[in-house]
């Protein structure tokens, strides 16, 4: 199987229009605010996959009822107010965003999804979304991926985008996508949005099985800080342009779809933790030697999450001593005489004794600005895990003081 390649930047599938927009939620004009993704095909499925959070948002309890239905045609966003703990008149802003959006692209409105990021709380300023949904349906484009993607930004530095285009069937097919998130990141699956179009040719159930079996090796193997949020949403369109034959597992190029798709996933979800808030170093954990896989995924949830490791990680410590006193504590098995540390290939501690490391080669390491960090835990067993995270500064406090 020829492995995708993969270009930065939102590319539209055929069949699809999009559009961002400052519309006056946000107070600088210079930064967009509003976008939206449209799918011309009747034909289109969707699936998604939300936060577990049980405070979900406004927007989030919508979506989820209208993809049981598994169609939707449109997806309007709006950054800079989340729309969540906002009570009955935030399900009634909802409701209003998808029925003016609807009007204006004489769509039924249980073809209209919609996304709200930002803070949670304060009831939304209708009169600027009115009016950014009216720029948007105007300015639709088949080339404003991009232009979506930059819309929907809080607290990130940079738009997050991925595409890439695979052959079914001998027949192109275009898959690009683009997310959003900087800080509350933690699976399942983090304050983030991201948004997958492809002109796939594919059912609604088997695009849900394809969508969670990307997510749970993308989005939910990183974390930020721990925090899951109320808005977390990944959406993914298809809308049949592609005249290949209908995608299920066992189609002979399923299994092209299903890289591609993790592929475009991870590429999102990796950039999600190199613009973490106030980062400064790309941490891989990888954990083996656990009793089963749940165990290994648990540890490492556990380091990643802890801020004494990750603020050690922000200097030039390496931490390896409280990644030992969080294993202690996370309630998984471990074996406490048999616990094994290295960063990359320097050993930090052999069965639970401490290393002599080259100093020099470890301070490169430590230095960097990315790195792993390798866990046996001691047991014997089989299980294994990864997970990717970051340090944590003093600019993640900074950031999240108002």
């Amino acid at each position: 199987m020829k492995i995708p390649e993969y270009t930065d930047s939102f590319i539209l599938a055929p069949g699809f229009r999009a559009a961002g927009v400052h519309a006056g939620i946000k107070a600088d004009p210079q930064k967009s605010d509003m976008a939206l993704i449209v799918s011309d095909r009747e034909d289109t499925v969707a699936a998604g996959m939300f936060t577990t959070n049980k405070f979900q948002a406004a927007p989030v309890v919508m979506d989820i009822q209208k993809l049981k239905k598994g169609t939707s045609r449109a997806i309007i966003v709006n950054s800079g107010n989340a729309n969540a703990c906002t009570g009955a008149q935030g399900k009634l802003d909802a409701e209003e965003m998808a029925q003016r959006t609807a009007d204006r692209l004489a769509l039924p409105v249980d073809q209209v999804l919609v996304s709200s990021t930002g803070s949670i709380g304060k009831p939304m300023k209708m009169d600027p979304v009115r009016k950014g949904i009216d720029l948007l349906t105007a300015q639709l484009d088949p080339k404003g991926g991009n232009q979506a993607a930059a819309a929907i930004m809080t607290t990130d530095t940079r738009p997050k985008t991925c595409s890439t285009v695979i052959e079914i069937d001998g027949v192109p097919v275009t898959m690009g996508g683009c997310c959003k998130g900087a800080g509350m990141i933690e699976p399942n699956m983090a304050t983030m949005l991201a948004y997958i179009c492809t002109d796939a040719t594919i059912d609604t159930e088997n695009l849900r099985q394809a969508l969670k079996v990307a997510v749970d090796t993308s989005f939910n193997k990183i974390s930020i800080d721990g925090d899951t949020s109320t808005n977390d949403s990944v959406i993914c369109l298809a809308n049949a342009h592609a005249p290949h034959n209908t995608l299920t597992p066992q189609h002979p190029d399923w299994e092209v779809f299903q890289t591609a798709l993790n592929g475009v996933l991870f590429d999102l979800a990796m950039k999600i933790v190199w613009d973490g808030e106030g980062m400064t170093k790309f941490i891989e954990l990888r954990a083996e030697g656990a009793v089963s896989d749940a165990d290994a995924d648990k540890a490492l949830r556990a380091i990643a999450n802890s801020f004494l490791v990750k603020t050690g990680w922000a200097g030039t410590y390496p931490a390896w001593s409280r990644m030992v006193d969080v294993l202690g504590y996370c309630d998984v098995e471990i074996d406490t005489e048999n616990i094994n540390i290295h960063y990359d290939d320097i050993p930090m501690l052999i069965k639970s004794t401490p290393a002599s490391p080259d100093t020099e080669a470890l301070t490169k390491i430590l230095n960097s600005n990315r790195y792993t960090v390798h866990l046996n835990l001691g047991t014997g067993g089989e299980g294994t895990a990864v997970l990717y995270t970051c340090d944590c500064t003093e600019e993640y406090v900074r950031i999240n003081m108002f």
